[in-house]
């Protein structure tokens, strides 16, 4: 998992859970294909919170008991994952609208459980009453009121209004907070400026830049494959954001801090916060992962005196280089071993910047006359799809119910694959 490179977490001692099956958006993404409920206020049943949380664990540890045997678990993680070390509050609907969230996220505390609470932005006055999570995550998921509205389809006719003020309620909060844009080709990858607009009304500890992920057709989504982005792409849009967020006054400078290339996700961060620059060598040490038992330790200090106040950098921690950003393991773990199905391996490993590849599957560099026949076929694709317009890279095309399919000649040669 992701927060395993960014943050540190055991994923597999990680519980998703959710507290709402409600939600007050119908967003295009949504993995869930809309089978929940959608709602602007609490209507239900309040369960008791205690309750809610013993059963997902016992839910949780019943799915890890029935992975026993099954070739590749490893014995030794198997049983650590029995122990939930960590809670991913976003699996269905908006967990910030259970009446009783503040309760739940204390006893997961006790538990000595951290905390990733998810919400969508549409609850900023639930936001301001929050307790101390680990990490509180906004998902801003366009640039503009219009896409807004195409993108998230939210019961809240002042949706954009409800954004942008739980954006500005962050600054309120002490501890770890962060925007997450989930980049999906085609409906939300422009206007980047309008992102970094956004991020500045809270000056979030961290963005989290991920592509959306394909999960298959349904009637309530109109996304295809083409509108999933490349890692390589994620990276673009990252490194262009840094630059708009750098052209706004008064706020915290950000950087590119790690990459997560097998989810295509990439962290930018609070050099203020989470970088340690040695002034001698000039070499920079990130701080993204967290001493979970330094927060767990404050946050009950809290709890029996709400006076009592922390922030981001008490519970940092030292950020290991194969998770940096640039680094050749590319966030993966080297610590864990790398399968491919059926040994399929990219055919190409490297590329220009236009697309071509430069590098075989063994990393060798290619010939010349290689690299020209592919110049001379990713030329011929141009004109195929672009036609005599040279200013883009892409056409995206509207077809029925507002699917939006795309074409881009520089990816024609990513995702092949040889057998070896």
């Amino acid at each position: 998992c992701y927060k395993h490179t960014f943050y540190g977490i055991t994923s597999y001692q990680c519980m998703e859970a959710t507290p709402s099956l409600a939600c007050a958006n119908k967003c295009v993404f949504c993995w869930r294909h809309h089978k929940n409920p959608v709602a602007k206020e609490w209507k239900w049943k309040v369960d008791d919170p205690i309750f809610i949380v013993q059963s997902a664990i016992d839910m949780h540890v019943h799915m890890i008991k029935e992975t026993k045997g099954i070739p590749g678990v490893l014995t030794d993680r198997w049983l650590e994952g029995h122990t939930v070390k960590h809670c991913a509050l976003s699996l269905v609907g908006e967990p910030i609208m259970y009446p009783a969230i503040n309760e739940l996220l204390g006893n997961l505390h006790e538990r000595d459980i951290s905390t990733f609470l998810v919400t969508n932005g549409q609850h900023p006055a639930a936001i301001r009453s929050l307790r101390p999570v680990t990490q509180l995550y906004v998902s801003v998921d366009a640039p503009t009121p219009e896409s807004l509205i195409e993108i998230d389809r939210p019961l809240f006719s002042d949706a954009w209004e409800r954004l942008q003020e739980s954006l500005a309620c962050l600054k309120e909060k002490g501890q770890r907070t962060v925007a997450r844009l989930t980049v999906v080709k085609g409906w939300n990858s422009d206007e980047v400026e309008g992102y970094a607009k956004l991020i500045a009304l809270g000056t979030c500890s961290i963005i989290e830049l991920k592509g959306v992920t394909f999960c298959g057709k349904s009637d309530a989504s109109n996304l295809n494959m083409s509108n999933s982005p490349w890692h390589h792409e994620v990276v673009a849009i990252a490194k262009t954001l840094r630059t708009e967020l750098d052209l706004i006054p008064g706020i915290p400078k950000y950087d590119i801090a790690c990459e997560h290339k097998h989810s295509c996700s990439v962290l930018l961060c609070r050099v203020d916060q989470f970088a340690v620059d040695d002034p001698v060598t000039g070499h920079r040490q990130w701080r993204t992962w967290i001493d979970y038992d330094k927060f767990t330790y404050l946050a009950l200090k809290n709890s029996r005196d709400p006076t009592f106040k922390f922030g981001v950098e008490d519970y940092v921690a030292d950020t290991p280089d194969w998770a940096l950003s640039g680094a050749a393991e590319e966030g993966f773990d080297p610590t864990d071993r790398r399968h491919r199905k059926k040994k399929k391996h990219p055919k190409y490993t490297k590329f220009d910047e236009r697309g071509v590849p430069t590098h075989d599957c063994h990393n060798q560099a290619l010939g010349y006359e290689e690299r020209t026949e592919l110049e001379r076929l990713m030329e011929e694709k141009k004109r195929e799809i672009l036609g005599d317009n040279h200013e883009t890279m892409s056409v995206v095309t509207t077809i029925r119910d507002g699917e939006r399919r795309l074409e881009d000649p520089s990816l024609m040669f990513r995702g092949l694959v040889v057998t070896m």
